[in-house]
């Protein structure tokens, strides 16, 4: 037996790597005031075809979809703002005062082709501010989406920031694109001739290198915006560029779900090759209302791709991985086990993780240690018990320091 196509298992050590994105990003949004929510992994489909859109690949071709017992038609998520909103709507959270900010992490499923850095069961990080139209909100998301990338260690990424319009100037720039589509879309691939018809902007998004001239004539999104959806774009551009944030500014960014609507950002990283994105956001103030819901709802959110995230850290600091263990203990003879059973709690509950060996050779006890890459390795024999000290040796530089049982803790946690 196999993992299923598009599948994989997450392995230790590298599993440790995700393990301290993970807490990177807990605290960071922890510093930023958003709070866990943590949705059904599937929902009614019609969720996601009402909220994605009919006309997106995710709906059309990706999506994994089936009846229930009852007739109901299911989906498993192929992403979370959806839910998110869902949820928001359903507990009436527009009731609580001010901006409501959720963040979640969990596996999202589409069934695309599987490549570098895109699985068929992918992770993803993401986060929503509901609430609120104000631009200073949206450069504050992007502010925390630099800073968690920056605490988890990834370094040489890219901003890409544009604004995609609304409800007042984008149908006006659809008409004009259109209209110019309809005169080279038989040029283009087979991918863009299709969208062309059903979904126009994501014409905008294509990768394909010999549509990239035919792409560079279509008309520019910002040449359209209206006065209010100007002064938004404005503003986020001068709050990001007080903050230090740099950032490009790239008129073909889209994003490829419905309701986005006004700012959309993504960031990329070299280490991923040509699928480069790393993660992707925009605002979306009409999703509520677009789901049925009589109070508006605005919002703005970003998803970060983990599985790209841990890979483009991995590549940026190969062999970072940290130790798997901080003290491995090696008793010698059937009194020195049954002393490092108790020696090993008390050590694990002042926060040291520890691992026991099961061979009384010393021998094979510091080779185990040494393979584990335990930081250290405590000899436990009769002699020590006796006396009331240990020797502990430190695996990466051979020395070695005797210490009293009270002292040992301290000595792993300062060393």
């Amino acid at each position: 037996m196999k993992a299923v196509k598009g599948t994989r298992d997450i392995l230790p050590p590298a599993s440790d790597v995700w393990i301290r994105v993970e807490a990177v990003a807990r605290e960071v949004f922890r510093t930023f005031n958003y709070h866990e929510i943590r949705t059904p992994i599937f929902e009614e489909t019609a969720l996601f075809a009402r909220s994605v859109g009919e006309d997106t690949d995710i709906v059309g071709k990706e999506m994994y979809t089936w009846e229930d017992r009852d007739g109901t038609s299911l989906t498993l998520r192929p992403e979370a703002t959806a839910s998110v909103m869902r949820a928001y709507i359903e507990h009436r959270l527009d009731q609580i005062p001010g901006i409501k900010k959720f963040y979640y992490i969990g596996p999202m499923f589409r069934r695309e082709r599987p490549q570098k850095g895109r699985y068929r069961q992918f992770y993803q990080i993401g986060a929503e501010a509901i609430g609120s139209e104000s631009p200073i909100v949206d450069a504050e998301v992007i502010e925390m989406v630099v800073e968690l990338l920056n605490r988890a260690g990834l370094t040489g990424f890219h901003l890409i920031l544009n604004s995609v319009g609304c409800s007042t100037c984008r149908p006006k720039f659809m008409a004009a694109l259109k209209e110019k589509l309809a005169g080279i879309a038989p040029k283009l691939c087979e991918d863009c001739q299709r969208r062309a018809t059903t979904n126009p902007l994501r014409v905008l998004d294509c990768k394909v290198p010999d549509d990239q001239a035919a792409i560079d004539t279509l008309p520019s999104i910002l040449d359209h915006l209206c006065e209010d959806c100007h002064a938004h774009f404005r503003v986020v551009q001068e709050h990001l560029g007080e903050r230090g944030i740099a950032f490009e500014i790239r008129p073909r960014l889209v994003r490829g779900l419905d309701y986005y609507m006004r700012t959309t950002f993504e960031i990329t990283h070299g280490a991923l090759g040509a699928q480069n994105a790393v993660l992707g956001g925009g605002r979306y103030d009409g999703l509520a209302e677009s789901l049925g819901s009589r109070v508006p709802a605005p919002g703005i959110g970003f998803s970060i791709g983990e599985d790209r995230l841990v890979m483009s850290v991995e590549e940026t600091h190969p062999g970072a991985h940290e130790p798997a263990v901080d003290v491995f203990l090696a008793p010698l003879g059937d009194v020195a086990e049954k002393h490092a059973g108790a020696l090993a709690a008390e050590l694990r509950a002042a926060g040291v993780s520890v691992e026991r060996s099961v061979d009384r050779k010393l021998k094979r006890a510091l080779e185990t240690a040494n393979k584990m890459g335990a930081r250290f390795a405590l000899i436990i024999g009769d002699n020590e018990i006796a006396a009331g000290t240990y020797l502990m040796k430190d695996m990466a530089s051979g020395d070695q320091v005797s210490l009293s049982r009270e002292a040992l803790a301290a000595h792993i946690q300062k060393n």
